[in-house]
């Protein structure tokens, strides 16, 4: 019954955000990951619903800065265009996919596990925040290197989300139509 309290509290929190009874799934992530050629400018082609998210033409750029920590650098099209910085970390060298994502001093770091890539064209990418474990809440990204991915990439792509618990109905696609292709 305490759960349920705590999901009517975090619910108008976490509003177009999917949160699910439970702990987060644990997961295997990508083998031997190497930062250097994940690097560089992805484009979002689908993701689970996120507040932070609503515009067209969303990607993201990876840098590495001389500290040995990530720039991440957030676009999407908008009447104005938005762009966000945040800074990635890898906490433990032993699992250079698992990087925690930061974009605020004030908010908590967030998982960022890369799930699968290919360094080349597809990445599947999955976040998950546990509240007390009681309930967790999900994000989840299919990213490629071009504004569209064909039909069996997809495919496999959320077959590998599908083993975190995330359904294929649940994703919406993001509108990378009429994009500004200006450079990050």
């Amino acid at each position: 019954m305490s759960w349920v309290l705590l999901l009517l509290l975090v619910a108008p929190l976490v509003s177009a955000q999917t949160i699910r009874c439970g702990r987060c799934p644990t997961t295997g992530v990508q083998p031997d990951f190497d930062l250097q050629r994940y690097l560089g400018r992805w484009f979002e082609i689908t993701k689970l619903p996120a507040n932070f998210e609503r515009g067209k033409c969303i990607e993201a750029n990876y840098a590495l800065r001389e500290d040995g920590t990530i720039q991440v650098l957030n676009k999407q099209q908008e009447e104005n265009g938005i762009s966000i910085i945040g800074t990635a970390r890898i906490p433990d060298p032993r699992e250079p996919a698992k990087l925690g994502v930061s974009f605020s001093f004030v908010a908590p770091t967030g998982t960022y596990w890369v799930l699968y890539t290919d360094y080349t064209s597809v990445s599947v990418v999955y976040s998950c925040t546990d509240f007390l474990r009681v309930a967790h809440m999900d994000y989840a990204w299919i990213l490629a290197r071009n504004r569209t991915l064909p039909e069996e990439t997809m495919r496999t792509a959320t077959e590998i989300l599908k083993r975190v618990g995330v359904k294929e109905c649940e994703l919406i696609p993001t509108d990378q139509t009429g994009c500004l292709d200006n450079t990050m």
